[in-house]
């Protein structure tokens, strides 16, 4: 089949960090409080002058020097947000303008929350077939922080801000497998209309709902593909909660190192997590060509999808 095959990755980071400690001086919380339910220990939120867009920028310009490619070369842009600064224009036709790249290529944006960058994966797989090109440029960019309510601790210690960036080519023999699903009538259980009031969370539902997604997920994969998990090298979950990671680990049976883990660091940044922990770990060596892994994202809507591919 017609699949796709990580050619490059970036990532872009907020200067301003903020670990547990300065999380107090909102609300009424502790170091101890967020690592033991969380695993967060800090977080990256944009100062002046940095936003969706800049981050989706830079992380957009990394990934595609990583990859090698020319800019001429790319044939779609696609930025998974929840967060952009405009419904007009697209956060990805700000980055089209930033890069100069060409005119005739489909550029949008795709709102599925935290799993958003995996459907904009295949997504810009589907935009490659049917309109030609071979190379895809996909990032999830998020700025949580203009989207919180920080003086409710049930959310605003969770999220950061960032942006991840992949470089696809779309080859014939690419080992490659896709899967996604919504579940509509549990919508009202994570949300708030975008710019006009802060997100709310019911930390129970999404966890519940998260444990036993992941697991499922994986599992239908793995079926579609005939491969086993012994088979995969590593799996990137969204880093939403290390509880959500660990009590999916217990439920597959398999050694926690198969999953990779940043969230201490960077907290749940949406639809950036998935794609700046790719990044990451190619930038750091860990993943390397010849390498299986599986991709997956869980998040409001409430939406899941997940990707195997091999590098």
């Amino acid at each position: 089949m017609n699949g796709l095959r990580l050619l490059g990755a970036g990532y872009a980071l907020p200067a301003n960090v903020l670990d547990n400690e300065a999380m107090t001086k909102y609300v009424e919380t502790s170091d101890e409080w967020i690592t033991s339910r969380t695993g967060i220990r800090q977080r990256y939120f944009c100062g002046e002058g940095e936003n969706t867009t800049t981050l989706a920028i830079e992380a957009a310009k990394k990934a595609l020097a990583d990859s090698g490619l020319a800019k001429e070369e790319i044939g779609c842009v696609i930025v998974a947000t929840s967060s952009g600064e405009y419904s007009m224009p697209s956060t990805a036709c700000l980055v089209h303008k930033a890069l100069e790249l060409n005119e005739n290529i489909p550029v949008f944006d795709l709102g599925a929350a935290c799993a958003g960058f995996l459907y904009a994966v295949d997504t810009a797989r589907a935009m490659l077939l049917a309109h030609g090109g071979k190379y895809a440029l996909v990032i999830g960019a998020e700025q949580m922080s203009h989207v919180l309510d920080m003086t409710d601790r049930n959310t605003c210690v969770l999220f950061g801000d960032a942006a991840g960036a992949a470089v696809f080519a779309l080859e014939e023999d690419a080992e490659y497998a896709y899967v996604c699903g919504t579940r509509g009538d549990l919508a009202i259980q994570v949300g708030g209309p975008r710019r006009e009031m802060p997100m709310t969370m019911e930390g129970q539902n999404v966890f519940r709902f998260a444990v036993s997604t992941i697991p499922a997920t994986v599992d239908e994969l793995l079926k579609k593909t005939g491969k086993t998990l012994e088979e995969v090298d590593w799996v990137v979950c969204h880093q939403a909660n290390q509880r959500i990671i660990d009590a999916s680990v217990r439920r597959l049976g398999v050694p926690a190192e198969k999953f990779y883990k940043n969230l201490d660091r960077y907290a749940n940044t949406s639809a950036a997590s998935v794609p700046l922990a790719i990044a990451e770990m190619k930038e750091s060596g860990k993943l390397v060509s010849g390498q299986r892994v599986i991709m997956c994202g869980f998040g409001g809507g409430l939406t899941w999808a997940g990707v195997m591919m091999k590098i």
